[in-house]
């Protein structure tokens, strides 16, 4: 996972999750959506979801970066941005109780994804591996994925190892047709030989794993 492709190019991801006051959520949601393109006009937006489950009051966005110089320049273009600044800055952060921001590269054996078709939801799994890094459990972890997407019940979208943050963390971002299907394909997955196998092989390195449901604002690039 840390060698490869992933250090022959600059591209990387920034994950920001932002916890909304309760009572803001849809308050929130209308500003942004009124105002992303401020946004979006200075670097490109992956996607940007809000929590469903696993979580509550919770927004999830995703923006690509060819490098940091890149990132340095869009922070300094935002920062000057007085459009940006005013109509959507000024306004949301009252609304929001916590920020957070990691950097994560796509693991070398994967691609940026697109689900089928519009109208599924998402699913965000975190998964905190033993310290050690991808020499440690990368392989291991690479064959569980890979079972998974064998079974062919879900869509795998990208698989992303933070560089910022909490080190040894690996995110998932699975696509499927609706929470029911992925519930019937995760039961069938888990009564597979080479699933189960798989898995038993990989969480041996896993200290931890939370999953979040997420459905996609309507202006997010990934819906």
């Amino acid at each position: 996972l840390a060698t490869g492709p992933r250090q022959n190019n600059g591209i990387f991801f920034e994950i920001r999750t932002y916890d909304i006051k309760p009572a803001k959520m849809k308050e929130f949601v209308e500003m942004v959506s009124k105002y992303i393109h401020l946004r979006t006009a200075h670097s490109e937006l992956v996607g940007f979801w809000y929590a469903e489950l696993g979580a509550m009051n919770k927004v999830f966005h995703i923006w690509k970066y060819d490098n940091f110089a890149h990132r340095t320049a869009v922070r300094h273009a935002l920062a000057n941005d007085k459009d940006w600044q005013g109509k959507l800055i000024s306004a949301i952060l009252p609304l929001i109780e916590k920020q957070h921001n990691e950097l994560a590269y796509l693991v070398p054996w994967c691609q940026l994804g697109k689900p089928p078709k519009e109208g599924g939801v998402y699913e965000w799994v975190t998964f905190q591996m033993k310290p050690g890094g991808p020499a440690l459990w990368g392989e291991a972890f690479q064959a569980a994925i890979n079972a998974h997407i064998n079974t062919g019940y879900t869509r795998l979208i990208g698989v992303f190892h933070t560089e910022y943050g909490l080190l040894n963390t690996v995110h998932v971002l699975w696509w499927n047709e609706s929470p029911d299907h992925r519930a019937a394909g995760r039961h069938s997955a888990h009564e597979d030989a080479r699933v189960v196998a798989a898995v038993r092989d990989s969480v041996r390195f896993l200290e931890s794993q939370q999953n979040v449901l997420l459905i996609p604002l309507q202006f997010s690039p990934l819906k």
